[in-house]
């Protein structure tokens, strides 16, 4: 079996649930096989990363998966040994470039590449085989459909079957949860006047990489004034005494699982003033409010109509939606709000589920926001919450990262504040 990048994540275990549970999706929907060059829904299905972030930019790899077939990966050219001895791999072949990015002899790469799926897929299901499509290009989607073969939305079989978690994914996500809040420790630590958002960013991508995470998706960091309106991302810009600091995880922590949680400190050593502390406040009601009313069996459209209702004066600069999944990736379901058409998400919560509730209260009059967010498990009777570092302290200069408190001791029935770091300037010759 191919190494593990963290060796505390059960790479077999969890490719085994996660292959049975895709075949049975595609079974389900009515798909004979399926394509993709998605680097994540190729780890799903084959257990193997390479370069993820650079597959984000082109086809690099692909996969063709069927229930009780072969699997064959096309791996990046020079990497062929990376997946030697993975137990669901049966061959490997050179990757084809695909695009003008790669070679100005793209078409012919695309017409090889259609005749070996085509003949794969053909030779193991038959002419008019249903063949489910996820990414690629244009051109290998309009040849393979001359060739007779029937498309399928690769990307909805995958949505569906990463949607609910199995045993060994939940665990690999409380690791990943362990990396994360360990490197958001780091960050809350690096926030001091003085640096920079850049520099205080870099602490959590540095301890995240360090403690066995891969990547980070955003660099959702802001300060001050640059907290309002949300989704600014880490800049320049110098933190003075007293700005709210605004941080969203969006990180890939171990094994290749997402972990997403937004907490808001405060920078430097004054108290947080009225309007930070009303604030925060008003965010942790929505949050609380909110994750209240996640339970299994729950439809979608009920969880809405049950929403918080944001005050006047900040709910146009609420966050997009209510809630949204979690797994390799963020994805399936995106919650929305209610409005006055009609619901546009069927369906509801079901155990197995790993669920992110959403909350953002900006100020237009003083120009700052609080951003808070939790991520839960939908289990057969109850919800747990898996994100633990805390969303307010009374006093949290005066602890430790061993002393801190788990997020379950605190309450809406608790005196609210701003989590404060210590005073502590970032050393940039370091980093």
């Amino acid at each position: 079996m191919a190494s593990s990048p963290n060796p505390s994540v059960d790479n077999a275990g969890l490719v085994a649930e996660r292959r049975a549970r895709l075949d049975a999706t595609l079974e389900a929907l009515g798909a004979d096989a399926l394509l993709t060059s998605d680097p994540f829904s190729i780890r799903y299905a084959t257990g193997t990363r390479n370069m993820l972030v650079h597959g984000l930019t082109g086809p690099d790899r692909l996969a063709l998966v069927a229930p009780g077939g072969p699997t064959v990966l096309w791996e990046f050219a020079g990497c062929e040994h990376l997946s030697d001895g993975a137990d669901w791999i049966d061959e490997v072949r050179p990757a084809p470039a695909l695009n003008a990015k790669k070679t100005p002899m793209f078409r012919e790469e695309v017409a090889r590449f259609v005749a070996e799926v085509a003949d794969a897929v053909v030779g193991s299901w038959g002419e008019g085989a249903r063949l489910a499509v996820e990414g690629t290009t244009s051109g290998v989607i309009e040849g393979l459909a001359d060739r007779g073969l029937k498309m399928v939305d690769g990307n909805e079989i995958m949505q569906t079957a990463m949607m609910v978690k199995q045993g060994a994914e939940i665990e690999a996500m409380r690791e990943a949860m362990r990396v994360t809040e360990a490197a958001t420790e780091a960050l809350r630590t690096a926030i001091s006047p003085g640096a920079s958002e850049q520099e205080v960013w870099a602490e959590f991508h540095r301890a995240l990489i360090a403690g066995g995470g891969e990547l980070v998706v955003t660099r959702l960091l802001q300060a001050g004034h640059r907290t309002f309106p949300y989704f600014q991302e880490a800049s320049t810009n110098v933190l003075r005494t007293g700005d709210l600091v605004c941080f969203d995880t969006d990180a890939v922590g171990a094994g290749g699982y997402s972990v997403d949680f937004s907490r808001t400190f405060l920078c430097g050593d004054d108290s947080a003033d009225d309007v930070q502390v009303g604030l925060h406040r008003l965010a942790l009601e929505q949050l609380e409010h909110n994750a209240a009313n996640l339970a299994p069996g729950r439809s979608f459209r009920e969880f809405a109509s049950l929403a918080f209702e944001v005050p006047a004066p900040y709910a146009r600069y609420g966050y997009y939606q209510l809630a949204h999944g979690l797994g390799l990736a963020g994805g399936h379901p995106n919650i929305p709000r209610l409005d006055d058409g009609a619901y546009p998400l069927a369906g509801g919560f079901e155990p197995g589920m790993v669920i992110c509730v959403e909350s953002y209260i900006g100020d237009p009059d003083s120009r700052q926001g609080v951003k808070l967010e939790n991520q839960y498990l939908i289990t057969e009777d109850s919800v747990e919450q898996m994100s633990t570092f805390p969303t307010s302290a009374s006093s949290p200069s005066a602890r430790g990262p061993s002393q801190r408190p788990r997020a379950d001791a605190y309450s809406v029935g608790d005196p609210p504040g701003v989590v404060r770091p210590p005073d502590r300037q970032v050393n940039t010759k370091n980093h």
